[in-house]
């Protein structure tokens, strides 16, 4: 048995209808968006279980390399990404024109400054706090593969970081970006980020 845990994070490809903020939107993945997630992945063969996001961006993926592997799937529904409350739906760049200093202060400080109907960013961290809290623990010493989104991969190398949940923003995770995070077995032991937005070997 492995002393490590070992969990690779997929952020899902490009969806159809480009940039826009798409937290509850269930847009599905453009034909480049497929194209990006299997070029991420290759044939790389070692995971133990596939992990998803209920959203259909991540899942069609996860369910689609699940079977191609013959790995158990597993979905799960608090990996959701963030909800943009007025903004959901609506471009980047029509937020930008419209409403400038909101957008602004939110990639600033998303604390001090929450999208109006929006999830608080302080209730998504606890989220993705409890469901990797959960992750850990039910496949603890495997390995394994979530596949979710920009926002629930930044909370997690938020808390691993132990940075301030206001500087989240300061992450770049492009579309089908690729992150590895190793844990010892030993409870004592702080978890390393091995790579970010890197390759399989």
């Amino acid at each position: 048995m492995s002393d490590f845990t070992i969990v690779d994070l997929l952020r899902h490809g490009e969806p159809e209808g480009g940039q826009m903020f798409r937290g509850a939107v269930d847009d599905p993945l453009s034909p480049v968006g497929w194209e990006q997630m299997r070029a991420a992945v290759g044939d790389y063969r070692d995971w133990e279980a596939i992990i998803s996001s209920p959203l259909i961006r991540c899942a069609a993926f996860a369910r689609e390399l699940a079977e191609r592997l013959d790995r158990p799937l597993d979905i799960v529904d608090d990996f959701s990404e963030i909800s943009f409350g007025v903004w959901e739906g609506r471009s980047v760049a029509d937020v930008h024109a419209t409403d400038p200093l909101a957008i602004a202060q939110f990639w600033r400080d998303p604390v001090a400054h929450p999208i109006p109907g929006g999830e608080p960013v302080e209730v998504f961290d606890r989220r993705i706090s409890r469901a990797w809290d959960e992750l850990t623990r039910r496949y603890h010493r495997r390995h394994v593969l979530l596949v979710a989104h920009g926002g629930t991969i930044r909370m997690i190398l938020r808390q691993l970081l132990d940075m301030p949940v206001r500087r989240i923003w300061r992450i770049e995770v492009p579309f089908a970006a690729l992150t590895r995070i190793r844990r010892h077995c030993d409870p004592a032991a702080d978890p390393h980020l091995v790579f970010h937005n890197g390759r399989l070997a």
